[in-house]
């Protein structure tokens, strides 16, 4: 069973909940089924869930390499520069990052509200961008967006390989047959 959940904003990727962050069993309460990779709990999205060892590890290890795809909405405007780095590769503490497949893109239209809501500074715009990496070290892609001078604002994780959000709401999930 393969099940794609919509993470709210404050959600952890584990049943239990820590502090201030809500587990998913207030979402899910299906008996062994387990995450297959993580999402920080102040990120968003997609998040998939499986009872079946030989997926779970399909999915998260970075052995097979598989692509993950966020919208990110960050800090200042995107630019060419910017997304030049994202595309070759940035060195973060931990080491160089894979190369990015990185875009900017339109605020999207369908999104829901995030609660809480963003911080927002009057004088400071704000921008979108589309980043698909390979890889999944600690708060990737937040470290990236800060290494190339566009804090992370928002951030919600829309596809890993061929699984996507499509049409799913906040704290919703729905099962699917594995494709890959």
């Amino acid at each position: 069973m393969l099940i794609r959940f919509n993470k709210p904003y404050g959600v952890l990727s584990q049943f239990t909940p820590e502090g201030r962050w809500r587990g998913l069993k207030d979402h899910i309460d299906l008996p062994g089924v387990y995450v297959a990779g993580r999402l920080d709990a102040d990120s968003e999205g997609l998040l998939l869930l499986t009872d079946d060892g030989r997926l779970q590890a399909q999915i998260s290890d970075p052995r097979f390499k598989m692509a993950k795809t966020y919208l990110v909405q960050v800090e200042g405007l995107v630019n060419d520069s910017a997304l030049q780095q994202l595309a070759q590769g940035v060195m973060l503490k931990d080491g160089m990052t894979r190369p990015a497949q990185a875009r900017e893109v339109q605020a999207p239209a369908a999104l829901w509200p995030r609660d809480p809501p963003i911080r927002v500074r009057q004088n400071l715009p704000t921008s979108w961008l589309e980043l698909v990496i390979q890889e999944g070290r600690n708060r990737q892609v937040r470290r990236m967006t800060a290494a190339v001078g566009l804090p992370t604002l928002r951030l919600i994780r829309t596809g890993i390989g061929p699984c996507t959000l499509a049409d799913l709401p906040p704290g919703e999930w729905r099962t699917m047959e594995p494709t890959f």
